[in-house]
Formats: structure tokens, sequence, C-alpha cells
């Protein structure tokens, strides 16, 4: 395992482990629109080192730990670290642009981070196959990471479950951005993966506030 990615594993378990003892700790830095709204914007960035038990911190470091290699062996180090904290940046203000007007809503959870790493990796090795659980067949990269975005679009829209799905667009939509500033050469070697990942995402920034009337 790169060693950037074992310390953002260690950052997030040491950081979540505080927070399972002490409340205080959580909600003095977690994910919180009025209090983001009065000034506290370290709390953006804070809310992607906790997470609510061990199953939840377990999925966010598991995903990272196989996705992450894949960035950091085709970018390096820096780039890494851009994309990871660029993502969880962009999960939680595009999470804080649609809960605008829900001030007491909250949230923790590198999910948005993490889902920057995944986008990052479909795209600089769309030759990927996912295993997921209930599905007995690969799952190429590409068609995952489009029905990735479709799943959180529609999970925003209907508020599935205890999940933030507006920062799980946000940080995808982060990773997505951020590798193709820095490996801009994707656009002419995949132009076709790019582009329809780009359809929704596009749609999703020009129309993504009618959703809630829809």
């Amino acid at each position: 395992m790169n060693q950037a990615v074992l310390f953002i594993i260690i950052a997030n378990v040491l950081t979540s482990m505080k927070g399972f003892k002490d409340y205080s700790f959580i909600n003095k830095y977690k994910f919180q629109v009025n209090r983001i709204v009065a000034g506290e914007k370290i709390r953006t960035l804070t809310s992607g080192f906790l997470h609510v038990d061990w199953t939840h911190l377990g999925f966010n470091m598991y995903a990272l730990y196989l996705f992450g290699g894949i960035v950091t062996t085709n970018l390096g180090v820096i780039s890494f670290l851009v994309i990871y904290f660029g993502s969880l940046l962009a999960g939680s203000f595009y999470s804080l642009n649609h809960h605008k007007k829900e001030p007491y809503y909250s949230a923790v959870g590198a999910s948005g981070a993490v889902s920057g790493i995944v986008y990052a990796s479909i795209l600089l090795y769309p030759e990927m196959e996912l295993y997921l659980f209930f599905v007995p067949i690969p799952i190429p990269g590409p068609v995952f990471g489009l029905g990735y975005l479709l799943y959180s679009i529609y999970g925003m829209k209907k508020q599935l479950g205890n999940v933030g799905h507006s920062a799980h667009l946000g940080g995808a939509m982060g990773g997505f951005a951020l590798t193709l500033i820095l490996k801009p050469e994707l656009f002419a070697s995949n132009t076709l993966m790019v582009s329809l990942l780009a359809i929704p995402i596009i749609l999703l920034l020009c129309f993504g506030d009618k959703l809630k009337d829809l």
C-alpha cells in the first residue's frame, strides 16, 4: 500500500475512534449546514475524517485501499492528495448547496473523497472490472461509474436511507474534473468513456436544483 493512502486511512481511523467515544468531538467537527454558513468552514474538511461507526468507517477505508493505489501509481502522491482532498471539499460544498434550506442537516464520512478516488481510478484504468456482492458477473468500470452516478442522483432526489448521496455526487464530480485536469490526455485516449460519464454530471450541474420539484 502506498504510504499516502496508508496515512489517510490511519488519520480516518484515529479521528473516527475519538468520535466514537466523544460525541462532543463529532458535534464540533461534523458537517452541519447552519454552522458552516455561520463561518465554520473547517467543518467541510473535518467532517470527512469522522464516521458514525466501524461499519461506515470500514467500507470507506476498504474502498480507499482498493482504489487509492491505482491513482498513486498513475499520477503520483501529490496528485492523489489533490484529488482526495479536492473531492472531499467538492462533496461538502455540493451537499451544502443542495441542503442550503435545511439548516440542521448534518453528515460525516469520507464518502465524498472516496467517490472522487473511485472515479479517478475508472478514468485512469477503464479496463477494470468490479465485482459486487449481489451481482454474480463482473461489471466494467465505466458502467459501474455511470450506474453509481445515476443511483446517487435517484437516491438524492428520493432521500434514500441515512446516506449522504449529495456528498457522493459532489465527490465523484470533483474526482472526475480533477483527474481530467491533471491528465488531460484522457480526453483523447478515452473520448467515448469521458463523454458518457460527463453527460449526467453536466445535466446535474445544469438542472440539479430542480430535482426536488420533480
